[in-house]
């Protein structure tokens, strides 16, 4: 079974490998970022003390210098690597889903082949089903699939600590050690002691029932967590001060507290939807301008949130299963839902990632439960038909997958999908124009910029980028008016006054154009992408003036900061020539 799974698992994301990097965060984290770029003390260094866009994922980035030094800058192995991820995810998670629906049964009768292939099927849903498609065909989201593989390692040790063995302790602290690992890859992983605590209520009865909540039992039981619980404290420090550094987080007066249950609730619900139709997946789903907790779609999201969390209070007792599904996957959205709204989405894919986990494992009891009535009854000639039902589904999920992973296979199909799915999405827009310009299609790209402004109509980015691609035309008057009206809108957006001031210089103005590189080093002080480009262009712009000598200063100042800067290079090379000849 855990080979199957594993065949299974590989084959489905094998489009994967044929991906590239994406204009979604990708061409930050690592087009532009040399930071990860090895494991030598330098990276490694870069890697323990950066919160580059907002995360603290030492462990990750160690993964992706990794691959850095074994393919360089090539997407494949990138992909490979999270494939492979995935997949051993896919095969502990059934060890997962095998132990806790041993133990959720209350006889020994009858564990044959049927448990397995019960967990079998819970795990490929779990592996294969389209939401997982995010996590695993972008790069940017390692991070997803290496903290789950740490995560589920961690439940795996704490489930053979719970064994009450000789080696329980060591199982105990192998599992907090792959916990301290979770959070260092991504700190949504904070939920495990939560987890845990609900794997005591049930299948492992160490809590609540006849043991009780205050027993000696009990108590040790709460002292098993304090170690978890200091980790999930230290980690949730680090991931706060992450977010206010990159200054994402929404604020009250942007969106009040009724305005963040509404998100909440919505989440919940639409992830529980796209679990049961699991088609129109994008990217980005887009937070609203304004949120009305009263409109309709709100509405029916607190009454399904109200209506799941009633059942599973009243059966508890008589199916502790959908109460523990239902209690986890609230307590691993958390950090995710809008209580603590953080960017442009009002839900995203990937956050299902370790929030799927428990219904996978209801489902894989749903199925065992059935196929023992089947064997009990009459109707043991249903057995096979429903197994080919069972069959026919996780084969849809495959192919629903299939088709996911090649959506993601580069910018202009990802964001094309998602302007599909949504036209009035501004983001949309704006990163199809991005990818269309990339790919050098300025036509179509101004078009998207075009339509990007038409939906918000104070949009600087779509303004500069629009100046960038008539720039690129040689229609320097039009895209210097675009300049203007991007920085009007945002005085300090400091790639705008690079691509400003690399036209003037293409209009003989290097003057003009060295005023816009010096308040791009002023406005991004800290950012070496910025640095490095507002250095180069400087450097162009003395060029043109004939002080070579300066300009091979600033030159030299942008290969120090970025050294797989092409164009900080060439122009290098260029003014030495002419230094050469001058000489």
């Amino acid at each position: 079974m855990p080979l199957l799974i594993a065949l299974v698992c590989f084959t489905v994301f094998l489009p994967a490998l044929q991906n590239q990097f994406v204009r979604w965060d990708d061409h930050k984290n690592f087009l532009e970022n040399t930071g990860y770029r090895g494991l030598a003390s330098t990276q490694l260094r870069w890697m323990w003390t950066s919160f580059h866009m907002g995360h603290y994922i030492p462990l990750t980035w160690m993964t992706l210098g990794f691959d850095h030094l074994l393919w360089g800058m090539n997407p494949l192995g990138y992909h490979l690597t999270s494939v492979l991820l995935h997949t051993t995810n896919a095969v502990v998670f059934y060890f997962v889903a095998l132990r806790i629906l041993t133990l959720a049964l209350r006889s020994p009768v009858e564990r044959d082949h049927v448990l397995a292939v019960s967990a079998g099927v819970a795990a490929l849903l779990f592996a294969i089903h389209p939401l997982r498609v995010e996590c695993v065909a972008w790069i940017t989201e390692r991070r997803d699939v290496l903290s789950g593989l740490f995560y589920l390692l961690a439940i795996v040790m704490y489930l053979r600590a719970c064994e009450g063995n000789e080696r329980g302790r060591g199982w105990y602290w192998l599992s907090v050690a792959l916990f301290g690992c979770a959070i260092l890859s991504k700190s949504m992983a904070v939920s495990l002691p939560i987890v845990l605590m609900i794997l005591d209520v049930y299948p492992l009865r160490r809590l609540g029932g006849s043991v009780g909540w205050w027993s000696a039992p009990a108590r040790r039981v709460y002292v098993e967590k304090i170690p978890f619980a200091l980790l999930a404290a230290a980690a949730s420090v680090i991931a706060f001060i992450a977010l206010f550094r990159l200054h994402n987080m929404a604020s009250l007066a942007q969106l009040s507290v009724l305005g963040r249950l509404s998100i909440s609730a919505y989440s919940m619900s639409f992830y529980l939807w796209k679990m049961v139709v699991p088609w129109n997946l994008s990217p980005l789903y887009p937070l609203p301008h304004t949120v009305n907790p009263w409109a309709m779609h709100f509405i029916l999201s607190y009454a399904l949130v109200l209506a799941i969390t009633a059942m599973a209070v009243a059966l508890r007792r008589r199916s502790p299963g959908l109460s523990a599904a239902w209690t986890s996957y609230a307590v691993i959205l958390l950090p995710v839902v809008g209580i603590f709204q953080n960017g442009p989405q009002i839900a995203a894919d990937r956050y299902t990632y370790l929030a799927s986990l428990g219904w996978a494992i209801l489902a894989g009891a749903g199925i065992f439960s059935g196929l023992q009535i089947l064997r009990r009854s009459t109707l043991r000639e249903l057995t096979y038909p429903l197994a080919g039902l069972a069959l026919c589904g996780v084969v849809g999920l495959g192919i629903l997958s299939w088709n996911q992973v090649r959506i993601w296979r580069d910018s202009e199909m990802l964001w094309t999908h998602a302007v599909a799915i949504d036209p009035d999405s501004v983001a949309a827009q704006f990163n199809l124009g991005m990818a269309l310009g990339e790919r050098g299609k300025p036509t179509e790209a101004i078009e998207r910029f075009r339509k990007t402004l038409q939906l918000e109509g104070d949009y600087p980015n779509a303004h500069s980028n629009w100046a960038t691609e008539l720039a690129q035309q040689g229609k320097l008057a039009e895209a210097i008016e675009h300049f203007q009206q991007a920085l009007r809108t945002n005085p300090k957006d400091a790639l705008g006054h690079i691509n400003w001031g690399a036209a003037l210089v293409d209009q003989d103005k290097p003057t003009e154009a060295i005023a816009h590189f010096r308040e791009a080093l002023n406005i991004e002080v800290d950012n070496p992408t910025i640095q490095a480009l507002a250095h180069t262009n400087w450097g162009a712009a003395l060029d043109a003036q004939g002080k070579v000598v300066e300009a091979i200063a600033h030159y030299r100042e942008a290969v120090r900061i970025d050294p797989g800067l092409a164009a900080a290079h060439n122009g290098l090379r260029r003014a030495l020539t002419q230094q050469g000849q001058a000489g």
